[in-house]
């Protein structure tokens, strides 16, 4: 077997033959390679490619990041989760996490742990790396999810810090604070709650088609090569950690985003070298195409997206006809929306997507004295200039690789 530490370089992937994109949130400059954080990052990421067939390079780098930052968890503000998720059976979602067990600081592995027991586990001082498997059998039903609601509440507080849970507990019934920030990765056979997703870098695992070919794991082998990386990883990342507490990293996302990805950036500009174009690269294509995905909240965004559309292909009128609207929005076959019903949104359904944004149809009159219910454009316009900016309604989020 070829020795991990025998690999230097950017772990043997292809260069793209295209010039460089400008990304946003980039630094102006690249910053100066850490020769030994480079490499270290490199290393990693060859390890996790060797035994883990990955979605693309983009969640490759994100995990190689998520677990270097595990390094550093004392510093950061928030503590990004890791969301390994796949639509089914062997996908490789525990094998990701059989190497991760590895290279994360203070592994705590888990399949079925209470809340109770977990919170327990955690240190204020020095937290572990959560590491959850099938975490389906926590969240997999509404029913049984209900029965969890304890769990993802633990999950949701411990992305941020100075978030600790209350107890009354011993023989006096005194109240306890029990710290719950901790770094943690989820693996499961489909999404997680919605809350937990958006505070988590998702990983789609997909399962390994035959011509894709990984080596396999052995423990007292491959283990333990792993785990030479995570001393390197923790000794470099304690070398630089001053530096981390000072670092404000520019991001090309915002909101709870910046929170959940300001760690693995700030571990990429560490390292500095080819790291920070990947590291930002990786965060705009991911969160891109998740931004897309939630059944809830993605969706009512989307929806704001092709109503502009709509008032676009009509030559931007001041109102539009509800049914005209409808007519627009059901007439694209891949839209999400056409599945609603069997005539596709109905003016009931529109109703809901719109009604957290406070619009409505009403009475309005049109030319040609034509009374109808319908929308104004005027309705519309703080709500595209919040949710959906022209530069993000252009295109539709893509698959990362994809």
């Amino acid at each position: 077997m070829e020795s991990l530490t025998s690999i230097t370089g950017h772990d043997g992937a292809q260069q793209s033959p295209w010039p460089p994109v400008a990304t946003p949130g980039q630094p102006a400059t690249a910053p100066v390679a850490d020769p030994e954080g480079e490499e270290v990052l490199d290393l990693l990421r060859h390890a996790i490619r060797r035994y883990v067939v990955m979605p693309s390079e983009e969640a490759l780098t994100a995990t190689t990041l998520w677990a270097a930052a595990t390094h550093l968890q004392t510093v950061w503000q928030h503590a990004p989760r890791l969301a390994v998720v796949g639509p089914a059976k062997r996908c490789g979602k525990s094998r990701l996490l059989e190497v991760l067990i590895e290279a994360v600081h203070e592994p705590l592995i888990t399949v079925n742990a209470s809340a109770a027991a977990i919170f327990r586990s955690i240190g204020e001082a020095d937290p572990p790396t959560l590491l959850v498997d099938e975490v389906d059998t926590i969240f997999g039903s509404a029913k049984v999810a209900e029965k969890n609601e304890e769990m993802r509440g633990l999950l949701n507080a411990g992305h941020q810090r100075n978030r600790p849970t209350l107890r009354v507990t011993g023989p006096n019934h005194e109240v306890v604070k029990f710290p719950t920030f901790a770094m943690a990765a989820l693996a499961g056979i489909g999404d997680l709650p919605d809350t937990i997703m958006d505070r988590s870098v998702v990983i789609r695992m997909r399962r390994r088609a035959e011509t894709e070919k990984v080596s396999a794991w052995r423990y007292g082998r491959d283990d333990l090569a792993v785990r030479e990386l995570r001393t390197r990883l923790a000794a470099w990342l304690a070398s630089v950690r001053e530096k981390a507490l000072a670092l404000e990293p520019k991001l090309p996302v915002e909101d709870r985003a910046t929170d959940t990805w300001a760690p693995l950036i700030s571990v990429a500009d560490l390292a500095g070298g080819h790291w920070p174009v990947l590291a930002r690269a990786a965060c705009t294509a991911m969160t891109n195409y998740e931004s897309g995905r939630d059944e809830d909240g993605g969706l009512k965004i989307r929806i704001l997206a092709y109503i502009r559309r709509a008032f676009a292909s009509e030559g931007d009128p001041l109102m539009i006809r509800t049914g005209r609207l409808l007519e627009t929005l059901n007439a694209d076959p891949e839209a999400p929306w056409a599945e609603h019903s069997p005539n596709g949104l109905t003016p009931r359904g529109l109703q809901i997507l719109l009604q957290v944004y406070g619009i409505k149809s009403a009475n309005r009159r049109f030319p040609g004295n034509h009374q109808a219910k319908g929308f104004t454009r005027a309705q519309f316009t703080d709500a595209w200039t919040r949710y959906c900016p022209p530069e993000a309604a252009a295109t539709l989020p893509v698959e990362p690789g994809a």
